[in-house]
């Protein structure tokens, strides 16, 4: 499986930014992907997570109610909708796909491919 993030850039405070992730195999909409960041100097941290067909999805608490995780399995891709963003939020931002799981887990070792991040930078 090969997974191709996009959509990372710099965003004023307070903007949105939607990221996308396509996934290359055919059986994408057979499992749960998550989105994690990374920001200097920190460890990866769970973003959100979605299920195989999008019923379930959970959040950081640090997100919830700002990001929401959606998949359109037809296109293959994954995105992460991200309103009122803020400063915190700068990172490298990173898709993953659980191909043993259909249900949303914010474990990264529960994920067995990862894409190239996209970095996102928030100014104040």
């Amino acid at each position: 499986v090969q997974l191709q993030a996009s959509g990372g850039g710099l965003v004023q405070a307070g903007g949105s930014r939607r990221l996308s992730c396509r996934a290359s195999a055919r059986t994408f909409s057979s499992y749960a992907m998550g989105w994690f960041r990374q920001a200097p100097g920190k460890e990866r941290e769970f973003v959100a997570a979605i299920s195989w067909n999008g019923g379930s999805t959970v959040y950081a608490d640090s997100v919830k109610g700002r990001f929401t995780i959606s998949r359109d399995n037809a296109k293959n891709t994954v995105y992460l909708q991200m309103n009122s963003l803020k400063p915190e939020d700068t990172a490298s931002y990173y898709c993953a796909a659980d191909t043993y799981g259909v249900a949303p887990t914010g474990s990264p070792n529960d994920y067995d491919y990862w894409g190239q991040g996209t970095q996102v930078t928030v100014s104040s």
